[in-house]
């Protein structure tokens, strides 16, 4: 059997890389010496600072070490763990955000630096927004005045369009709101903004950023409750944020309670514990009774699959109706509430073509049953109607508003008899 022949191998042999394979070796000390130098020789003039970094760029690679030159944007260095910036051998300049007056002019100059590099070097967009999110989430390293000037110039950088806002999501982690420095942070960014853009644009950011439902995480656990979160942002004259944060509380609540009677309904629960969930949800969050009131109505008539016949639906809607209507006469104290369910109750029948003539039965039903008094219809009747379907509506209402009048003057003439 013959044997291989064993291949020849080389011997005292170098082989040599060809140029375009050799690697560069991955350097950021030498890196920052260079873009440090340029910088710091330019005597703090934004103009040429600018001009050297766009120059650099042809030069330096850019995108291999985008996170070292923006740590010396932002920092006047590179940073190290948990933020402390590395400054050996002086290897800092104070041509940063770290060093930039805390006014937004000063600041907006600075980040106009920003701006004019990656308008020529666009890649460095998504690496601006990865350094965002990293340096924020170092803060806790930072100086109480260096987390000042960052969060104006974050404000600058996310209405420019050059960060996403997606960055602030960083602020509600617990090692940053344990000891407030997320919560000081947010307070400075949302005045900053709000001294200079309308309070909507501010909303529209914290949704883009998806902190705009937690920002009572933004508070310490012990500390997480709107009592604390009213106090601490009235205190920094931010009163649109309390009120945006109280409607949120709202909703999640109206959410919760709505989670609630649906289960409940669909197991045909009684009136009685209908009203007592109600009335748990109402008092727990502070709910209105108009809150409440027209969440039940909603909920009553989503909890049944309606008859398509319209005799059926009839008999249908107010049996269900009649056994539930204790629960809304617990929630309608007032007039103003009372209204505000006729207009409801006017829009639903409008929207829902089966129940357009059953309007003045519920109506009728919800009079007898003590939910809506005479005082209510007549002004619904005057003036206090929807227009959706006004017409037909007031035509069906005519006649028993007509009764309620006569029967409220035939009153007054037994009393003044007395």
């Amino acid at each position: 059997m013959s044997q291989k022949t064993p291949k020849p191998t080389l011997t005292g042999q170098r082989i040599k890389t060809r140029k375009r394979d050799e690697k560069e070796k991955y350097d950021p000390t030498n890196f920052r010496d260079q873009i440090v130098a340029g910088l710091n020789n330019v005597n703090s003039d934004l103009e040429q600072a600018s001009k050297f970094l766009i120059q650099a760029g042809s030069k330096l690679d850019f995108r291999r070490y985008a996170e070292a030159l923006f740590d010396i944007l932002i920092t006047g260095g590179i940073l190290g763990p948990g933020g402390t910036i590395n400054d050996d051998n002086g290897a800092t300049t104070s041509l940063c955000i770290f060093e930039t007056e805390k006014d937004i002019k000063s600041m907006r100059n600075m980040t106009s630096v920003f701006e004019r590099m990656i308008r020529q070097y666009k890649y460095l967009e998504k690496s601006l927004d990865d350094e965002m999110k990293k340096v924020l989430m170092f803060m806790k390293g930072f100086s109480d005045v260096q987390r000042e000037r960052l969060a104006i110039a974050v404000y600058l950088l996310i209405s420019s369009g050059l960060s996403s806002p997606v960055c602030l999501s960083q602020i509600v982690n617990e090692h940053l709101t344990k000891d407030g420095i997320g919560l000081d942070f947010a307070r400075t960014l949302f005045s900053v903004w709000l001294s200079e853009k309308d309070f909507p644009s501010l909303i529209s950011m914290l949704k883009k950023s998806e902190i705009d439902g937690k920002l009572l995480e933004l508070f310490p656990l012990n500390k997480r409750t709107i009592e604390n979160f009213e106090a601490y942002f009235s205190g920094a004259n931010l009163n649109q944020i309390v009120e945006f944060q109280r409607n949120q509380n709202t909703r999640t609540s109206i959410q919760e309670l709505k989670s609630r009677l649906k289960k409940l309904l669909e197991n045909d629960g009684s009136a009685a514990e209908v009203i007592a969930v109600s009335k748990d949800c109402k008092e727990k969050h502070s709910l209105k009774d108009s809150e409440v009131c027209i969440l039940l109505w909603t909920s009553l008539m989503n909890a049944v699959e309606w008859n398509k016949k319209e005799d059926l639906l009839a008999e249908q809607a107010l049996r269900h109706l009649k056994k539930y209507s204790s629960v809304l006469q617990a929630f309608t104290p007032e007039n103003e509430v009372e209204l505000l369910l006729l207009q409801r109750i006017q829009e639903y029948c409008y929207d829902n073509m089966n129940f357009m003539k059953l309007f003045q039965k519920i109506i009728m039903l919800f009079y007898k049953t003590d939910v809506i008094g005479e005082d209510a219809i007549i002004r619904w009747y005057k003036d206090g109607h929807s227009a959706k379907g006004k017409s037909v509506f007031l035509s069906q209402m005519e006649k028993m508003v007509e009764w309620l009048q006569s029967a409220e003057e035939e009153s007054s003439e037994d009393e003044s008899d007395n």
